[in-house]
């Protein structure tokens, strides 16, 4: 069975011989805005398109084959038409089925792909009749994006076709195609063939973790490229789906594959090589004449292969160092009276934009370009955060919202143990399903900026397609159900739905993250009475299981309140009928700040603010491998200072602390730690020495011991590394601190 009928089976969805109408209704997703079901229904074995709908679907009609439903279609009068209505509000369409037929009315072609797809939904779901219904159903978002890297691993043709399949499926409109990048050019341009011969390839790939040291490698040569036929057969397929495809070409950072295979675009007279290991790398073009002309014939070939409206050309992550360096540079900004170098990447962007949109194209770019100006007519990607789209709506500019808090899919997506290797972060579909493109803080004269929202897949840890299935699938159902409208509906309801999706997808043998098992955890420290754990599953059904470090068997959760007490491993999982979670483990040190009272100078960053303050004194652990989840708490540019007060006078000996260093991640070990305690006035008095944290590994554990002190207060200070230094990753921006425990004792 070929991809797109594995993908498009959707009989096995329900499970069920005889749905409802309104289990039928329900189970769509993303859910429709409105529907009523009325009484009956309309056998599909009898649809034959109308005559004067063929010209109106034009390749539809293609697409519609490939699905594997027992249709006969005819180019005779017939009982499925197609209108294309503009009364309709952009992005909307009504599905009306009566005894008849079937009719359905668009506001214009790319639409119908989204009204075909409830249809044949709706047909499968009730095993060839369609219920006689009315749905009236539309976007709330125009712009409802995944993007896929294929510059760190590529993946074939028929893959990238399969990942279309999902997005046309869950109404998704943009692909966005990431397809050059430092470690590999993926796109032939016939002006240029060393782009295919060189800069297609890499010597060899990073093995495990970049944060892993010694660094490893593989030694093997990776690479490829897509030919422009191959191209404009994923493009026809992508428009026969309703989805556009924008490519984007990195730059002017980004770019040392280009340079290995053109390296007299760079600022410097050297060798350059694609990288083969991941992060940010201080060698980009150079703003000369040469460059843009090169890019220019790049870009002309670009716009004849793609039909899209927009042309996204990175402009994130461009380091500085060799522009500040260059006699070249610094010539170019003094004749175009540019303050600093930020002017001069802005230079180079509207030096491309005004060439691109000369061709008709608008472009997009990361919110680096706001950097030093932002060209006239560009398109924002916000992704550090949404402070660069509310700055860009605020100047009146289209904004796509895609924050690493919340649409990040090469993030971790559980806290189990076993998940596959992730960059870091934590992004459960939860939080996908709570976020909303528009972000606190804008004013509403300027939401009418915000186009939508963009889920991204970065494919450094992802070597094979059943990997990205893995990461994305079910944050992508998720984030259509975000972008296609919020409803009344609640979590507990969108749960019921999901899990009959992913179970579908399971059961036709597609790598689907199904998390809805899982446990989830929330810790609270009771004063004078320790560490209380409640546990939840998305599952509002299943029934929850655990133990304690010392019992031998799992026990029912009962209404009682679980306390942690014993020292070791605790043990939780949840089952539904026949089907078992994973099993959670938390792993618990009892110490004195189990049942004190924290408060923090400088709150962390709500991204990577855990269970709160109280995260660092419940006596819990959090991974050694990632710093995402409820226990890692990540200061950006802040230091750690905590007060923590205990109920009574403690006699204390030892102090712990546990710290990330993830230094390709921006994450440092703090400069400095230091304990204090303070008195009854408010006096403050050092205990034992200052100490910097050091290790080869990814956990730093200081400790910190001194004569046996008597006190109700102490205060934990740990200093920030500071402002990374230029030429490491993330050069000249703040460091990260993250801390897991406190450990007192």
């Amino acid at each position: 069975m070929n991809n797109v009928r594995v993908i498009l089976l959707y009989v096995l969805l329900i499970s069920c011989n005889n749905p409802s109408s309104d289990v039928l209704v329900t189970d769509i997703l993303p859910t429709p805005l409105s529907a009523t079901v009325n009484e009956g229904s309309f056998s599909h074995n009898s649809l034959i398109i109308d005559n004067g709908t063929k010209e109106i679907l034009g390749n539809y009609i293609d697409w519609m084959k490939e699905w594997s439903i027992p249709l006969e279609w005819k180019e005779e009068n017939g009982n499925v038409k197609v209108v294309i209505d503009q009364s309709i509000e952009s992005g909307g369409y009504l599905l009306s089925v009566e005894k008849e037929g079937v009719l359905i009315r668009a506001k214009d072609r790319p639409t119908i792909s989204n009204a075909l797809g409830t249809l044949y939904q709706l047909i499968e779901l009730n095993n060839g009749k369609i219920p006689l219904m009315e749905i009236a159903d539309g976007a709330y978002y125009a712009y409802r994006g995944m993007h896929l890297d294929v510059a760190r691993h590529m993946f074939s043709v028929a893959e990238i076709k399969k990942y279309l399949d999902f997005l046309a499926l869950y109404k998704f409109n943009k692909f966005h195609w990431h397809l050059t990048e430092d470690q590999g050019w993926r796109i032939e341009i016939k002006k240029y063939p060393k782009l295919q011969s060189i800069a297609a390839y890499r010597d060899e790939t990073l093995i495990g973790h970049y944060n892993d040291q010694p660094h490893q490698f593989d030694g093997k040569r990776y690479g490829g490229y897509y030919t422009q036929e191959e191209i404009k057969d994923i493009i026809h397929y992508a428009d026969a789906r309703g989805i556009e495809i924008i490519p984007e070409i990195d730059i002017p950072g980004h770019s040392l594959a280009l340079l290995s295979a053109y390296p007299e675009l760079g600022c410097e007279t050297k060798e350059y090589k694609a990288a083969t290991k991941w992060g940010v790398f201080s060698d980009v073009l150079c703003p000369k004449e040469e460059t843009f002309k090169f890019l220019e014939n790049v870009f002309s070939e670009i716009i004849e292969l793609f039909p899209s409206e927009y042309i996204h050309i990175g402009g994130d992550e461009c380091p500085k160092d060799q522009w500040k360096k260059s006699a070249l540079c610094q010539t170019i900004m003094k004749r175009e009276n540019l303050k600093d170098e930020m002017e001069l990447q802005s230079y180079f962007i509207q030096r491309i934009e005004k060439f691109i949109n000369s061709k008709g194209k608008r472009i997009i770019g990361w919110d680096e370009i706001l950097e030093g100006g932002l060209a006239p007519n560009a398109t924002v990607m916000s992704w550090r955060g949404v402070q660069g789209g509310i700055e860009a709506a605020k100047e009146g500019h289209d904004v796509i919202m895609t924050p690493t808090s919340h649409c990040y899919f090469d993030y971790y997506q559980s806290q189990n143990d076993g998940e596959p290797l992730a960059i870091g972060g934590y992004t459960p579909y939860q939080k996908v399903y709570e976020w909303s493109p528009i972000p606190e803080g804008l004013e509403p004269s300027y939401h009418k900026y915000v186009m939508g929202g963009q889920g991204n897949v970065w494919t450094e840890y992802m070597k094979t397609f059943d990997h990205v299935e893995y990461m994305a699938l079910t944050r992508m159902i998720t984030l259509s159900e975000v972008l296609w409208g919020k409803h009344s509906g609640s979590i507990d309801q969108f749960n019921d739905k999901l899990f009959l999706h992913t179970s579908h997808w399971e059961d036709q043998g597609v790598n689907i993250a199904n998390h809805l098992l899982d446990v989830t955890t929330q810790l609270e420290v009771v004063a004078d009475k320790g560490v209380k754990v409640d546990v939840s599953s998305a599952a509002s059904d299943a029934q929850i299981y655990w133990k304690s470090p010392s019992a031998q068997n799992f026990q029912i959760k009962s209404d009682a309140d679980i306390f942690l007490g014993e020292s070791g491993e605790y043990k939780f999982y949840s089952q539904l009928k026949d089907k078992k979670g994973h099993e959670y483990e938390l792993s618990f040190v009892p110490h004195k700040g189990n049942t004190a009272h924290i408060e923090l100078k400088n709150e962390p960053s709500k991204t990577y603010s855990g269970n709160g303050s109280q995260s660092i004194i419940n006596g819990v652990i959090g991974p050694d491998h990632r710093y995402g989840g409820s226990e890692w708490l990540g200061f950006s540019g802040d230091d750690l200072e905590a007060t923590i007060t205990f109920s009574k006078i403690k006699k204390l000996n030892y102090v712990e602390l546990r710290f990330f260093k993830g230094e390709g991640q921006w994450i440092y070990l703090p400069s400095s730690v230091e304990v204090f305690s303070i008195d009854e006035n408010g006096l403050e008095k050092k205990l034992g020495n200052t100490m910097t944290p050091t290790t080869d590994n990814k956990i730093a554990v200081t400790e910190i011991k001194f004569p046996s002190t008597h006190t109700k207060t102490l205060k934990v200070r740990a200093k920030n590394y500071g402002l990374i230094p230029e030429g490491r990753q993330g050069g000249g921006h703040d460091s990260w601190l993250f801390v897991d425990e406190i450990i007192i004792r």
